[in-house]
């Protein structure tokens, strides 16, 4: 007799026996079902050990188990059928059989239902209903089993068209929660995932009574080249969820950053030009991109078979070989592909219907044919690249160009695309895909002309109507990143690209070199923006030198606000919106001056000393204490602060005690975040301290303005956001990072400060420190550049480490790129000199040694 401490032994034997044959290559479709039929064996040896045969119960396995597919981890979904005159003794029998599943170490889902109760619930609930067509006999009394078998297949029990719409409402229900290009997707229940081919064989299995998806081919719905395709995925799939089992060692689906290398691994992949975790990925997104090209036509099909009794589908020509039904264009004849440009026609008219939202089952998979069947690039042919000009210069041309690149056409056009398509980069910064965050950039530049969109982009909504050629941008986006993956600078080799697309597809010079300018400085706007001081005059002329002209600006302005949208959900905020738009007025009027006419510096700390002490004045503020209190500033001050923020400081610091340090949270939005400013006497790691608190109450700093008066009161300024990007809002939370910091500011020893851990999601990531000084530093000052793992209290560290290498901090930029920090600092001696070779030297070391060696 086989005891559970037997039979879990053997079930782990058989584990380690599997993740060995699994290393060895062996197909992944005969280990997942080698597990099962162990299971079959040792739950049918379980059962007739406990003396169940005796009684009416059929054991039924149901779900993924009903399926024969168990991969290492997976549950065992079990149906007990029972006779309606169960006699009391078998409920405590089958008790003690469910215990010993349990100690045998097997994960069980198991329900105990007479046949009646599991046809009422079926009805009722398609889950049940789904879990049930799958139902597989084990053992025990048969004829239970065949009754069921029986009953789930009359047309009464889930009639096929109520089916199939339930299965899609379901289906359409999961893909909302979930993008088939996420950093850390479900290869189950992702759009493309495995979930999506099964719902393919469950409306098969209701509506044919077919068992396999093999059946469906005589049934003429897939074509053997489309059964093939349909099964490669699959098996793909099945082994990266095999691999996943075997590195969590549970039940896990998703494909989690900390796991996703050692899958890489157990799949053969090895570190290349690109990383084995990136190599894996690229294949794991192109293969979810089939399946969900696939999943829509088949249900498509099925749609017309099973609900073909509705009301048809509205139909109105388009022209002699298309027309358009319902939201779908449909060709009228069987072959409507012959040339190549044919393709392309059929997107040229999309764009030129605006009621067309896809593409018809049937004309879809003649454009599937035709795409296989394609020898060489569509742009190689003259016709076609005729076509694809009249689509970019189309109002409507990105909504073509959205389906084009769903339907791999824009790969098929464009081999550089080709090689972007799926390829991800392992941060936490790009949540998609090149290609689908390319996608997403040319949607944000369909958003800005759109009315509705006013309120969130003011700026582009408006810029995007004034730019000479909105073409020239959508090329620009389709080209910013489609050199990624190459090694080398992506934004170089992508403006060679670009230029060399431009003259083959009959660009003039002008608009081929503006498309070559803005793939290649892309970046630009942003990073000026984000990791500059764009309050500092020079910083701005230096920009406008190489924007050259408003023109340039415009267009830029456009393609950085859709790009930084585009890269994650979370990347945009009004931060970000109040730095480029500032950026941009302050170019603007720097190229409408002229360089010959410089920012005169003494006038402009005149102007806002007078905007602000009219207000203070309004405020009833003394004007002697006023004037007494700016005489201890240096102008400096006032260049680096607007005259609203210079009142808000001297009003706050003229009605607070002198002696105890003073904390001003702004409850108005100040550039997009909250501001912060600290005023008090002037003490060693201040910096530090207030970056401790900060990080201790989960407060992202995003930039500061440090500096002392005359008489050494610090006067320093931040600009901070919660962890979702927004400015403080709550009453209390600002009450409370006050009191901790006028605490902390406040105390002679403050206590050793203990930062948070780091999450779960950053510790696959290494990014090795690296420190850079910047040339052109203005007169007395350094600049530097630190790159680093955007660990718990880094800020903090590396104040504390400016103190004791004697450094002074001017101001900083905070940048959080995914799990890097790239900040920018404008750094003196304590002396007020500019760093020489050697204390940069020391500098560089010391932080590089502290924050690589932090341990978490």
């Amino acid at each position: 007799m086989t005891t559970a401490q037997q039979a879990k032994a053997s079930l782990q034997a058989l584990n380690q026996e599997l993740a060995l044959a699994f290393a060895a290559r062996e197909d992944v479709v005969e280990l997942v079902r080698r597990r099962c039929r162990v299971v079959d064996e040792l739950l049918q040896t379980a059962w007739s050990q406990h003396g169940l045969g005796n009684y009416p119960i059929a054991l039924v396995a149901v779900g993924g188990y009903g399926r024969g597919e168990l991969h290492p981890h997976s549950d065992i979904d079990l149906l007990m059928l029972v006779d309606e005159k169960l006699p009391k003794e078998a409920e405590f029998v089958l008790g003690y059989f469910i215990a010993f599943l349990w100690d045998a170490g097997l994960e069980i889902g198991h329900s105990v239902r007479t046949i009646k109760d599991t046809l009422t619930l079926g009805r009722d609930d398609i889950t049940i209903a789904t879990n049930l067509l799958e139902a597989r006999f084990l053992t025990g009394t048969e004829p239970l089993f065949d009754e069921l078998y029986d009953a789930i297949r009359t047309q009464d029990f889930w009639p096929s068209s109520d089916f199939f719409v339930a299965k899609r409402d379901e289906q359409q229900a999961r893909h909302t929660k979930a993008s088939a290009f996420d950093l850390e997707p479900n290869v189950k229940s992702c759009p493309g995932g495995l979930r999506d081919i099964q719902t393919v064989a469950w409306v098969a299995m209701r509506h044919f009574n077919a068992s396999r998806l093999e059946e469906l081919v005589g049934h003429g719905f897939l074509e053997p080249i489309e059964l093939e395709e349909l099964l490669e995925c699959q098996q793909f799939l099945w082994q990266i969820r095999f691999a996943l089992h075997i590195a969590s060692g549970r039940d896990e689906n998703r494909l989690l950053f900390d796991l996703q290398r050692q899958v890489a691994e157990l799949l053969g992949y090895e570190d290349k030009t690109q990383l084995a975790v990136e190599q894996m990925m690229k294949l794991y997104y192109r293969t979810v991109r089939r399946v969900m090209e696939l999943n829509e036509m088949l249900l498509q099909l099925f749609k017309r078979a099973t609900l073909g009794h509705t009301k048809a589908l509205e139909i109105v020509p388009i022209n002699d070989n298309f027309q358009r039904r319902g939201s779908f264009i449909e060709a009228l004849s069987a072959n409507p592909f012959v040339k190549p440009e044919d393709i392309m026609g059929l997107f040229l008219l999309i764009a030129r219907n605006s009621n067309i939202r896809g593409i018809y089952a049937p004309t879809l998979r003649s454009m599937r044919q035709a795409r296989k069947a394609l020898t060489q690039p569509l742009m190689e042919y003259a016709e076609c690249r005729q076509v694809f000009m009249e689509i970019l210069r189309h109002p409507r041309g990105i909504s073509a160009f959205s389906l084009m690149h769903k339907h791999g056409i824009l790969s098929a056009y464009l081999p550089a695309w080709r090689a972007i398509e799926g390829q991800m980069q392992f941060d936490l910064f790009h949540a998609y895909t090149v290609d689908e965050h390319t996608h997403r950039l040319l949607l944000n530049i369909e958003r800005f002309s759109q009315p509705e969109q006013k309120d969130e982009f003011p700026l582009g909504s408006v810029l995007i109507n004034q730019l000479p050629k909105k073409g020239l941008l959508v090329l620009a986006a389709i080209f910013h990143d489609i050199a990624k993956g190459r090694g080398g600078d992506h934004s170089k080799l992508g403006a060679v690209d670009a230029l060399a697309f431009c003259k083959s597809h009959g660009l003039n010079d002008h608009d081929g070199r503006l498309v070559s300018w803005l793939v290649e400085n892309h970046l630009m706007m942003s990073v000026t923006a984000q990791r500059r001081d764009i309050s500092d005059p020079d910083v701005v002329a230096d920009f406008a030198g190489k924007v050259r002209d408003a023109v340039h600006l415009s267009y830029l302005y456009c393609l950085t606000v859709a790009d930084i949208c585009a890269t994650n959900e979370k990347t945009w905020n009004n931060w970000k919106g109040s730095l480029l738009r500032d950026l941009y007025f302050s170019t603007q009027r720097v190229l409408a001056r002229g360089k010959e006419k410089p920012v005169d510096i003494r006038a402009r700390v005149r102007e806002y000393q007078a905007k602000a002490k009219k207000e203070l004045l309004r405020r009833g503020v003394k004007e002697k204490e006023l004037d007494a209190l700016w005489a201890r500033f240096k102008a400096d001050y006032f260049l680096r602060h607007q005259p609203n923020q210079i009142a808000w400081h001297a009003e706050g610091i003229l009605k607070h005690r002198q002696d105890e340090p003073l904390v001003l949270i702004s409850k108005h939005t100040t550039r997009g975040g909250t501001e912060l400013f600290v005023y008090c006497r002037d003490k060693p790691k201040l910096f530090a301290t207030v970056m401790a608190v900060l990080d201790n109450k989960n407060i992202n700093v995003h930039d500061a303005t440090v500096m002392t008066s005359k008489d050494n009161y610090a006067l320093d300024s931040f600009v901070i956001l919660e962890q979702d990007g927004e400015p403080l809002m709550q009453l209390s939370r600002i009450q409370s990072i006050r009191k901790g910091l006028e605490k902390a500011l406040a105390s002679e020893n403050p206590r050793p400060t203990k930062f948070r851990k780091l999450s779960r999601k950053m510790k696959p990531f290494n990014v090795p420190t690296q420190v850079s000084f910047l040339p052109g530093s203005r007169h007395g000052t350094s600049m530097m550049e630190l790159i680093a793992l955007d660990m718990p209290g880094l800020l903090a560290r590396v104040g504390d480490i400016f103190y004791r290498c004697e450094i002074t901090l001017l101001a900083a930029k905070i940048t959080t790129i995914g799990e890097r920090a790239e900040d920018f600092f404008v750094l003196q001696t304590n002396d007020g000199q500019a760093l020489s070779d050697e204390e940069q030297r020391r500098l560089k070391e010391a932080l590089v040694s502290a924050l690589s060696q932090t341990i978490f």
